[in-house]
């Protein structure tokens, strides 16, 4: 039931090798190409994980053209979290005490050359209707910003820690070598039309479904970003954002 069509875009998993190539592809435009991260010769943006997930892509129907594309990883509870690629990055101890079935959402991206606001909204209409026949009830995964310059980003992570950390009970602790703990080290008032102009789309979209994140972003140098784990309890959704969402997946 995850085929959709909604104006000119058609939504649909990967069936076929050259279907996860070209979504790899993309990927590599989006995450390697277009942010100055290590690049590799065969073009495509590819690890292990890609095996055991579900691919999701977006095309343009008049061209067949792929869009967007991400990946889910599909746990039965927090006792499966540490096969998450998130898990490389955070100590997720504290998730793994959660019975309730998790999606890890993971290299979202849009082709670099294409704005349509239509694209997001009909990958979350998919995705909504994912969680709908699955049962999911946490979203979580990695949220990048681009470059490694926290300084950058300073109202933004300052924006972070004031309203949307996670709660205690789930809060990953640190795990990779390099991080920016900014819960703990910005004493800064944040400038919100600033932060959120500096916030990544993809985390705009989960803090507007209640989303919450870590207290501290992982320094990714070979990526060239810096991440914060992000979580979406599917129970905390506002009811009017769930309408909304519906109204696409519908």
């Amino acid at each position: 039931m995850l085929n959709m069509v909604k104006g000119r875009y058609r939504t649909r998993l990967a069936e076929t090798p050259a279907d996860l190539e070209a979504a790899q592809r993309l990927r590599y435009l989006a995450f390697v190409a277009e942010t100055g991260a290590e690049p590799c010769a065969d073009g495509l943006d590819a690890d292990d994980y890609d095996e055991i997930c579900h691919h999701m892509l977006v095309e343009d129907q008049r061209t067949g053209a792929l869009v967007c594309c991400f990946r889910m990883l599909h746990l039965t509870s927090g006792s499966e979290i540490s096969r998450s690629y998130a898990a490389q990055y955070y100590d997720l101890a504290a998730l793994e005490a959660y019975a309730g079935t998790m999606v890890e959402m993971g290299r979202f991206c849009i082709h670099p050359d294409l704005t349509d606001p239509d694209i997001l909204r009909v990958a979350w209409g998919a995705m909504t209707r994912y969680v709908d026949d699955t049962g999911v009830e946490m979203l979580f995964g990695c949220s990048s910003f681009r470059g490694i310059d926290a300084q950058e980003y300073f109202d933004a992570f300052a924006l972070l820690k004031e309203r949307h950390l996670g709660p205690k009970r789930w809060l990953p602790k640190v795990k990779a070598p390099n991080v920016f703990r900014f819960a703990a080290r910005l004493r800064r008032k944040p400038d919100a039309k600033l932060a959120m102009r500096r916030m990544p789309p993809l985390l705009k979209t989960y803090l507007m479904m209640g989303g919450w994140v870590s207290d501290h972003a992982v320094v990714d140098a070979q990526m060239n970003t810096l991440h914060v784990f992000t979580g979406v309890e599917i129970a905390a959704i506002p009811p009017a954002r769930k309408k909304l969402l519906r109204a696409v997946a519908g």
